[in-house]
């Protein structure tokens, strides 16, 4: 995908799209290990800002826990399906909505708790600062802001996503955020390593791509 490219997302999560075939591999069923340890640590506070949730994985186990969840993302094909998840799952608190993650409003001050579990490397760089100054708006003073995204290394030079250095995402999250930790993690996906590629498996026999977890917090409302 190419730096200030959208993807065509509704495509790809209806199956319609060349560069995937059969599910996409970032929808592994249950949130990202990496978010759910954090989950499990108590580091998430209602209400919870799921951004780019897809098919809202993280938000369905919060809600199951009894948080309150938005979900938001540009695809109506995976905002259907996160709904007709939480209405067969019996989830009451989670609402999921269509929106330009990078554009949108209506929730100002409301979230203590933000994750980005796999969004930030799928925006196009030049609206990257746009998103954090929506996902900041929409932040509650204090509330915490988690980014799980890929680290440059994780696929071939030219290919793949927009992945970041640990630098290039301090830089770009600090102009909103205080950013207090940032330590490498993995992504786990539906898809087969490269031929000779040294990529670990998980015992899901899923692969563990390189990325970065980032830990941020918001001292002061962000306006405009």
């Amino acid at each position: 995908m190419a730096d200030e490219e959208v993807a065509p997302w509704d495509d790809i999560y209806r199956g319609d799209a060349a560069e995937f075939e059969g599910p996409v591999p970032w929808n592994i069923g249950e949130p990202q290990p990496e978010i759910a340890e954090l989950i499990a640590q108590g580091k998430f506070r209602s209400d919870v800002l799921d951004a780019g949730c897809g098919h809202a994985e993280t938000s369905l186990y919060l809600a199951a826990q009894g948080y309150t969840v938005v979900g938001l993302d540009m695809s109506p094909t995976a905002i259907a399906a996160a709904q007709k998840a939480a209405q067969d799952r019996g989830l009451t608190g989670t609402t999921f909505e269509v929106a330009d993650i990078s554009a949108f409003t209506g929730f100002d001050g409301r979230f203590a708790t933000i994750v980005d579990s796999t969004l930030f490397h799928s925006l196009p760089v030049d609206r990257r600062r746009d998103y954090l100054q929506s996902v900041a708006r929409a932040a509650a003073p204090g509330a915490s802001y988690y980014v799980l995204v890929f680290a440059v290394g994780a696929f071939p030079e030219g290919e793949g996503p927009n992945a970041v250095t640990e630098d290039e995402l301090r830089e770009t999250v600090s102009e909103f955020w205080t950013v207090d930790s940032i330590r490498p993690a993995f992504i786990h996906a539906l898809q087969a390593p490269p031929e000779g590629s040294n990529l670990q498996i998980d015992d899901a026999g899923r692969t563990m791509l390189p990325a970065f977890l980032l830990s941020a917090h918001q001292a002061k409302p962000v306006s405009g």
